[in-house]
């Protein structure tokens, strides 16, 4: 495969139909480091075709499932072969730290062994009482088609995975549309797909921008199945294009995620370390640029000074590089746009009457961190309220707000004061005020004492905006599912209805 070779069609690489090219961008730098084939809609058109001859008429959705359990393993051996490898390109192609790039690749062998195990654990079918030894009714799960797959550019070969391991699993055939800033490492999981021995066609990659590729992949008839992975405008178009020909939805839209902290979580010195390291952990991992991002610290007033100022003493001491630079805690933002929209946000809440208590600038360069990369400083804004802009929307970037309150019931309403759904923590040591607060918190996913751990067997999706689907867990795999009621009469007789 070429350097500009990075469409995968019918077990074959090649270029974009139009020949356009694009330049990856190392954001550490500024500087092209590779270049990919720019797909269109002819593209997408040609893989959509590829998948569904491999559905319709090859042997993969009829494969049993112990086999494709069985390859799903390998994939996974093979993405620890080439740990080192695929996690470089990670930190390259998305600006995270090598080791984040590292952990990512375990995740994803974690989650491909995980739905293997899924699978081939499963019983044959669920049987439905029909009131009779003469009536054998079940209800089995079958494959539901061709997939298509839209992901982010945050965490490119995790979102991957969470959609390509249970649509293999369930037997399906699939198209994936990576994003065109950081689409390196999806290349690199279909080339390892195909090296487990995936047969032709199951498995296809377009790269190419959304507005045509990705349009294309929610619009086609011959798609069943459209999981979206990204920010709320795009994702509504995707729903209402994949609505005019009624097919399934998945979304994962994102999250303005609230790290709820009472003052007894801070009572004492091990607890209020292990708060305001897990709040940095919340608001400032890979820039801050996850969906699950504990951007909004809303603590009890009572602790308010202390816990910011420390936190705010500790996020000036992040060491901002280069990914593969040793030391480096934290590396650039993606991309020249989403710092200029980092600041936009910053300057909008500085304007409304935050208090900025460290951060809101580029740094300084250094060896580690050339000026033409796209870094900028940890920031902590206090003093911030639920009308500013930064507090309401996804910033998407290594920005903290500050909110206070005084009661339980006023956290709950500040935790929940928000369109998205996706996750939220809560600190406290008091056992029954967790629960509680578990409870009425309206998000996808809680934290107890902690922020950012998920597991491969929990679903995770969110309410609200934050999405419909789930992924990862039992619910991950039902998404690229469709039930199927089998009723067999094993002594069929005349019913005569009608006069004959």
């Amino acid at each position: 495969m070429s350097a500009q070779q990075t469409i995968h069609v019918a077990g074959e690489w090649r270029g974009a139909a139009s020949g356009a090219t694009r330049e990856i961008i190392d954001p550490a730098d500024a500087k092209p480091f590779a270049t990919i084939a720019e797909g269109g809609a002819e593209d997408a058109d040609a893989a959509i075709a590829a998948a569904r001859a491999a559905f319709d008429e090859g042997s993969w959705p009829g494969t049993p499932v112990a086999e494709r359990a069985a390859l799903l393993r390998r994939v996974a051996d093979l993405l620890v072969r080439d740990r080192e490898k695929i996690g470089l390109l990670e930190s390259r192609d998305a600006g995270k730290t090598l080791e984040e790039g590292r952990v990512d690749v375990d995740c994803v062998a974690d989650a491909f062994r995980y739905f293997a195990d899924l699978v081939i654990g499963e019983g044959a079918g669920r049987v439905v009482d029909a009131g009779s030894d003469d009536i054998h009714s079940v209800v089995v799960h079958e494959p539901i088609g061709v997939c298509s797959m839209i992901t982010p550019w945050n965490y490119p070969l995790l979102q991957a995975s969470w959609k390509i391991a249970p649509a293999l699993a369930a037997g399906n055939t699939f198209v994936i549309k990576p994003s065109e800033i950081t689409p390196l490492t999806t290349v690199a999981l279909i080339e390892l797909l195909a090296e487990a021995g995936l047969p032709t066609g199951v498995a296809n990659i377009v790269t190419g921008p959304g507005h045509t590729v990705g349009a294309r992949l929610a619009d086609h008839p011959d798609v069943d199945l459209v999981s979206f992975t990204g920010g709320l405008v795009s994702g509504t178009k995707v729903a209402q294009a994949a609505a005019l020909g009624v097919k399934k939805v998945a979304l994962e839209l994102g999250g303005k995620n609230p790290n709820v902290v009472f003052a007894d979580a801070c009572a004492t010195d091990e607890g209020f370390d292990t708060a305001v390291d897990q709040a940095l952990n919340a608001a400032f991992i890979h820039s801050g640029q996850v969906c699950s991002a504990g951007g909004r610290l809303i603590i009890e007033e009572s602790v308010r000074e202390r816990f910011v100022a420390e936190l705010a003493r500790r996020a000036e001491k992040i060491k901002l590089g280069r990914g593969t630079e040793d030391g480096v805690e934290c590396g650039p933002l993606v991309s020249k746009e989403q710092r200029e929209k980092t600041e936009g946000y910053v300057a909008s809440a500085l304007a409304e009457g935050a208090v900025l208590r460290t951060g809101g600038k580029r740094p300084e360069p250094t060896d580690a961190r050339p000026a033409t990369g796209y870094f900028y400083e940890p920031t902590v804004l206090d003093q911030c309220h639920r009308e500013m802009k930064v507090v309401r929307e996804e910033v998407f970037g290594p920005v903290l707000t500050v909110e206070t309150f005084r009661t339980e019931d006023e956290a709950v309403a500040l935790a929940n004061d928000t369109e998205y759904g996706l996750a939220g923590a809560v600190w406290t040591t008091d056992s029954g005020r967790a629960r509680r607060m578990a409870r009425r918190m309206r998000h996808g996913t809680i934290w107890i004492n902690d922020f950012h751990p998920y597991l491969p067997q929990a679903e995770w999706g969110g309410f609200g905006k934050s999405g419909v689907g789930r992924e990862l867990g039992p619910a991950g795999l039902a998404e690229y599912r469709e039930a199927k009621h089998v009723y067999e009469n094993l002594a069929p007789k005349p019913v005569r209805w009608f006069a004959g």
